[in-house]
Parts: C-alpha cells; structure tokens; sequence
C-alpha cells in the first residue's frame, strides 16, 4: 500500500494528522503484516508570504477575524494535538515562516529521512518557536538529525529542489487539492482533512479487500 501525503509545516491539523497516519501504518502493520509505503510532498497553506514570513499574530488574527477568534482556535489546535500525543505551545510561535526552504530539503533528502525531517521540523516550529523561514535555523535542525547540513546549503545555494515543490503544488491543483492534510492512498483513493487513526485503519481495510 502507498499513500502520498501532501503537507505544510506550518499547518497544525497536518502535524495531528500525520500521527494518526503513522499510529494507523503501525497498528496496520500490526493486524496484517502489511507494510505502507509514505512519500510526503510539497503544499504551502500560503505561498505568498514574503521568504522572511511575517508576524505570527498579525497574520491569524487577520485571518480569523480578531484576537477573540484566534485564541480559542489555538486552544482546540492544541487540545487536539494532546489527545493523540502531539504537543503544541503558540506561545512560542512568533513568526509565520514561508515554508518554501524546509520543502525544498525534504525533496532533496533520501526517502527514509524525509519523516524524521518534517518531524523536526514541525517540533521546532510548533514546541520551540523556532523560525523555519531562516535557512540557519533549518541547517541547525538537519545538523541536530545528523544530515550533511553543509551539503544541503549548497545544494539550496545551486537552486536544487525548487522544481520539485514546484512540481507538487501543480500537482496539488491538478488533483482540486485546497487544504491540507490530504491523503491518497494507492493513486485512488483520498482521505482530506486529520482524520482519527481508526478511520485511517478502516480506510487500510477497505483498500486491501478491494485490491
């Protein structure tokens, strides 16, 4: 079974989702002895921000209407995340990155180090605050999981990668994808949105009856 993941960093629902993916490919894998196979690529909730990003709060409280509307939006993010094990702490969010660069590493990684990447670096973002827009904070983040950091630089530094995101987000609105997380499992079927485990498993079940 394969399932080709299309994610932001920046997009919490995609962090919780993304575990219930991985806890459903484990108990899966559990049940049947089945594996799952997960390519992860490239979607930017807002690809226009500027490389630097912009103030965390300027840009949501623009975008749910006011401060009153954020903060208990934030407050169900993060008690979503906690039911299923994923941590989340605003407070420490300052700054909301344009994600082009961190997409740009993980097409270049081997497809084995591309979860623990992204892994990294929604942790930095979401727990520590960490500004995934500067290209010093993300080497820092490859160099902390043990990847050839300086490789990587000069690799970004030689335009590599570019064409692969560019690639996904075609592909993303060749298939009417307009929010993430969004799943496809086998090239047919799509699951949008962070769905429960259970139904990631029910959704295994089905798929390999049919198959």
């Amino acid at each position: 079974m394969k399932i080709d993941v299309y994610s932001d960093m920046v997009c919490p629902w995609c962090r919780i989702g993304k575990k219930n993916m991985s806890d459903a490919i484990e108990a899966w894998h559990e049940q049947s002895g089945q594996t799952v196979e997960v390519s992860y690529h490239a979607y930017q909730l807002d690809p226009a921000l500027p490389p630097e990003g912009l103030p965390f709060d300027s840009v949501m409280e623009k975008k749910m209407g006011g401060a009153e509307r954020l903060r208990p939006m934030l407050q169900r993010v993060t008690d979503a995340g906690t039911a299923v094990g994923v941590k989340f702490d605003f407070d420490n969010v300052k700054r909301m990155p344009n994600t082009v660069l961190a997409h740009r590493i993980t097409a270049l990684l081997p497809a084995d180090d591309e979860v623990h990447w992204i892994d990294a670096v929604m942790k930095a973002y979401f727990e520590d605050g960490r500004d995934i827009a500067q290209l010093d904070v993300l080497m820092e983040i490859a160099a902390e999981l043990g990847l050839d950091a300086e490789e990587a630089r000069s690799l970004l530094e030689a335009g590599e990668g570019l064409e692969d995101v560019k690639q996904d987000q075609e592909s993303a609105q060749a298939i009417g994808i307009t929010g993430v997380p969004f799943f496809i499992i086998n090239n047919k079927f799509a699951l949008s949105g962070a769905y429960p485990s259970a139904q990631f498993l029910e959704a295994f079940k089905k798929i390999s009856q049919e198959a």
